[in-house]
């Protein structure tokens, strides 16, 4: 990896992207590469990034897409095919101004969505894994009713309030996100046809609760995905496991990343 920060901005094809950057005490150390939600930030991770860090050793990237936390704006209304052209064009610059050398990409929502995308459509020697938090493969009734609850919420109440604190163009991350998912030619939207072309291990981790989708997301991964898929649903929690049920998700991960990682220059244990 390139010696980055702790904390600061890449610059890709004339975007600034915000990043962390936490720096595992080996020289050849994996790293896990965070990918965040449809409303998501670095910030929004919480210390769940840290926790990850001390867990497994790894490097932990985790970055604020364009549009999102303190990242530069884009252009609305996003194209429906949005999350397609983030893994194909976008995160590959992203893994190379990194120096990204192996490790694992984790998403959550449509952080998820994209990690998929990249694995089924980049034969990358460097990636080891792929751990998906919730993730969308298909559109469902509940997350079109779920996503138009909550943009009258944010229309209504203190939720646009509350998401300014993390993104400096909250309209630009709410809309772009928003807008895309209820358009009605995104109920076509479908990415299953990726998962046959994954040619490295897959967790898939979901709340039984999940107000943005239902448990055939699933069944999906595991009817479509060439590698066999690490199944976990976790009872007590919907859409954000990693905030609702932080100990299980982490454990989960934890077990999975010393398991798709384990080499001649595996993981060496947990951080200082």
């Amino acid at each position: 990896m390139t010696n980055l920060a702790r904390t600061g901005l890449l610059t890709i094809d004339g975007a600034s992207l915000e990043y962390k950057w936490l720096a595992s005490l080996a020289a050849d150390a994996p790293t896990i590469v965070m990918l965040h939600e449809g409303l998501g930030s670095v910030g929004l991770w919480g210390d769940f990034p840290e926790k990850l860090h001390q867990a497994t050793g790894a490097g932990i990237f985790a970055y604020s897409r364009a549009g999102y936390g303190q990242s530069s704006p884009v252009t609305l209304p996003r194209p429906l095919d949005y999350m397609q052209r983030e893994a194909l064009d976008m995160l590959p610059k992203v893994l190379d101004a990194i120096s990204f050398k192996r490790g694992l990409l984790l998403g959550h929502s449509d952080g998820a969505s994209i990690a998929a995308i990249y694995a089924g459509s980049h034969q990358d020697r460097r990636l080891q894994g792929i751990a998906l938090i919730a993730p969308h493969f298909i559109v469902e009734d509940i997350s079109v009713t779920s996503i138009a609850e909550i943009k009258t919420a944010y229309e209504t109440t203190d939720l646009k309030a509350k998401l300014a604190r993390w993104h400096k163009d909250v309209d630009n991350a709410f809309y772009g996100w928003n807008r895309a998912w209820l358009d009605p030619k995104f109920r076509d939207w479908d990415i299953s046809e990726y998962l046959a072309y994954i040619r490295v291990p897959v967790m898939v981790l979901q709340g039984k609760n999940d107000q943005y989708g239902t448990l055939r997301q699933v069944e999906i991964a595991q009817e479509e995905c060439y590698c066999p898929v690490d199944l976990k649903i976790i009872s007590d929690a919907g859409h954000s496991p990693h905030r609702e049920a932080p100990g299980v998700t982490l454990d989960a991960i934890e077990q999975f990343a010393k398991a798709a990682l384990r080499d001649d220059q595996g993981l060496q244990g947990r951080a200082a």
